[in-house]
């Protein structure tokens, strides 16, 4: 399990990146690591530069380091690009997906979904984040689950993302319901992150 001890917007000013809505404000304020030494002048490697681009992946899909190293080494095992390929792989997870369609507001929410047995593909439920979504799955909230408060304001496009949604869903905010319709391509997945130099991290 993640850990989820360390406050969003601490951790968001950490890795340079705003985790939640939320942290987006304060993120703005604040555009310097937390701490009282936060605004001081830092001493990088290289080394030092590759971990904390794997940490902010790590972040934002809200995944530990074994699942990352599991997604790494599916990856490598892909024709083409490894970074890309690692992106597309996490991109798959139902928990981020269950996020890009709406449904949720942050990672964590879209999480927190999935564990509680509110999500459903293909007609079965699926309780774990990490279940890969295929081409032509469709997502859907639970019949029992979509009156729930929370479900009625992602029916409302309360939690819809800004911009367009990633053309590789296809989604029904109405019902409560998405498909995916295609592999991610790298340039369309909304993830802020040089893969490069994860997979260099990984490679060492």
């Amino acid at each position: 399990m993640p850990n989820q001890s360390r406050p969003k917007v601490k951790k968001s000013r950490a890795l340079g990146i705003a985790l939640t809505p939320k942290a987006v404000k304060y993120f703005e304020a604040r555009p310097y690591p937390p701490g009282e030494h936060g605004r001081g002048r830092k001493q990088t490697s290289d080394y030092k530069v590759r971990l904390l681009e794997k940490q902010r992946l790590r972040a934002q899909y809200d995944v530990s380091e074994r699942q990352l190293v599991r997604a790494y080494e599916r990856a490598s095992k892909v024709q083409g690009k490894t970074g890309e390929a690692l992106i597309v792989e996490l991109e798959r997870r139902l928990d981020a997906l269950v996020l890009r369609s709406g449904i949720a507001r942050t990672i964590y929410q879209a999480r927190q979904m999935v564990v509680h047995g509110h999500i459903e593909v293909n007609g079965g439920k699926v309780d774990k984040p990490s279940f890969r979504v295929r081409p032509d799955d469709v997502v859907t909230v639970r019949e029992r689950s979509r009156e729930k408060p929370l479900f009625q304001v992602a029916r409302e496009g309360g939690f819809a993302p800004e911009g367009e949604t990633p053309r590789y869903l296809q989604v029904n905010l109405k019902a409560l319901a998405f498909r995916l319709d295609r592999d991610p391509n790298r340039k369309e997945i909304p993830v802020i992150c040089d893969e490069q130099l994860v997979v260099e991290y990984y490679a060492r």
